[in-house]
């Protein structure tokens, strides 16, 4: 009973939509490593979280995709006070976007210039929100930091801005004082990633809402479809 308590239930759907959102999922958190390795080799400055990876890397010697997963599991402890439930996205978020960030490293070399730099993080900032719309979409559960997140705003009360932004600017700290990169590239992706991930949610909602219909209308589940049957 208790394991039943932790983890979220999978939601009674067709094994054929399980598949599709379970291949989207794993395509989201693919991506969404491969969008933090690029603002990492940018060189013009990371997202807060990313500001404590490389920290720590420069600080214990390890590689970025094990310190990324090392992390991501801390933070899952920390999920145990706070009462949050576990689903099949939180747990492959945490093992699956480390080596995904350390497979684009391998391929892709830093940028030499700002010239460079710039759109590339750009391009790794939106395939970020991209990848973020992907697999929250997919419907398994919330990413490590999301819900440490959500379970701190419920049990604080405190509001989302509030509790977001003093858990980012702890990271942000501790990770500069590591020496994680700070720069321009850690104040765009503030100020850049909440419209961003907001608008490719809503797509996907959309998206899903309209597939939803259709499906709907060819099983005949529709008022409509029905009103032209009687």
């Amino acid at each position: 009973m208790r394991l039943r308590s932790v983890f979220l239930p999978i939601s009674a759907t067709g094994p054929r939509d399980f598949l599709g959102r379970f291949v989207q999922l794993l395509i989201g958190l693919f991506l969404f490593g491969a969008g933090m390795a690029l603002m990492v080799r940018a060189g013009i400055g990371v997202a807060p979280w990313d500001v404590l990876a490389v920290g720590l890397v420069a600080t214990t010697g390890l590689g970025f995709g094990l310190v990324t997963c090392l992390v991501a599991a801390v933070v899952l402890l920390l999920w145990i006070p706070l009462r949050q439930r576990v689903g099949l996205g939180t747990l492959l978020n945490a093992v699956i976007v480390g080596p995904s960030a350390d497979v684009t490293l391998a391929l892709v070399p830093a940028a030499g210039t700002p010239w460079i730099g710039a759109p590339m993080f750009f391009a790794g900032l939106v395939l970020l929100a991209f990848a973020t719309g992907l697999y929250i979409s997919a419907d398994f559960g919330p990413g490590p930091r999301d819900g440490l997140m959500t379970g701190l705003v419920a049990r604080t009360g405190k509001p989302v801005w509030l509790v977001r932004t003093a858990l980012e600017g702890s990271v942000l700290v501790i990770g500069f004082l590591l020496g994680g990169p700070v720069g321009v590239g850690t104040v765009l992706f503030a100020f850049g990633v909440g419209p961003l991930i907001g608008w490719f949610l809503a797509a996907f909602a959309r998206r899903r809402a309209s597939r939803a219909l259709a499906t709907a209308s060819s099983t005949g589940g529709s008022t409509e479809t029905e009103g032209l049957r009687i």
